[in-house]
């Protein structure tokens, strides 16, 4: 199973190490421990939407940014992981395709025109 914490780890790792900074630079400007910015580096600490907005401002990389590399690669992790359906989707998971079949104005068989 792959854990939301350690991709966040690696995606901020990844950043941090692009620009060439280390974790002393990049925990001394978002004011957060050194050991506490390892450990979220390393998936083994859940960090909080305020740290991650601080580790975020001091890697220079809007939080979306980073929400949505995290994103990408979970979605591509799941694709590696989970079985894939064959076939049609059942119908109770069936997205509507038309704007008749969204209001459920879609002819029936049963029903005659008028």
């Amino acid at each position: 199973m792959v854990l939301l914490r350690q991709l966040l780890g690696d995606v901020l790792r990844q950043l941090r190490l692009r620009q060439g900074r280390t974790l002393r630079e990049v925990s001394a400007a978002a004011r957060v421990s050194l050991g506490y910015l390892s450990e979220v580096e390393r998936g083994q600490k859940e960090a909080s939407s305020e740290l991650l907005a601080s580790i975020c401002k001091a890697l220079g990389v809007p939080l979306s940014h980073v929400l949505r590399e995290v994103s990408d690669q979970l979605s591509l992790a799941e694709l590696q992981h989970d079985p894939v359906m064959a076939g049609p989707a059942p119908e109770h998971e069936r997205i509507p395709a038309t704007p008749a079949e969204l209001t459920g104005d879609a002819f029936r068989g049963d029903m005659v025109a008028a």
